[in-house]
């Protein structure tokens, strides 16, 4: 028996990647980030990446659209890319205490 799209439907995807610089050594900060991500948006993601870069590079993507830059808004504090992914995969998801 398989299963009928009514029983199973098809979830949008939702990829995030974050581009960080290599030559700064910021991968333990691109991973903490990506793990944070991960926790609060366990079944609404579909892939997350991390992308090596460099000259100074951090940018935090949502389905290829850059929604932070820290050429243009310094590092983000996890609370602030949160409500941006959330913006753009679940509108409706409460973020408790971070969306205050």
């Amino acid at each position: 028996m398989t299963d009928s799209p009514i029983d199973n439907p098809v979830q949008p995807e939702h990829r995030v990647q974050i581009e960080y610089c290599t030559q700064c050594r910021w991968l333990p900060r691109a991973a903490w980030l990506a793990q944070e991500l991960l926790t609060t948006f366990e079944t609404e993601l579909t892939e997350l990446s991390l992308k090596p870069g460099t000259g100074g590079v951090f940018i935090v993507r949502v389905n290829d659209e850059v929604v932070w830059d820290r050429r243009e808004q310094g590092f983000p504090e996890p609370t602030a890319v949160k409500k941006l992914v959330r913006d753009r995969v679940a509108p409706e998801k409460s973020l408790g205490h971070s969306d205050k």
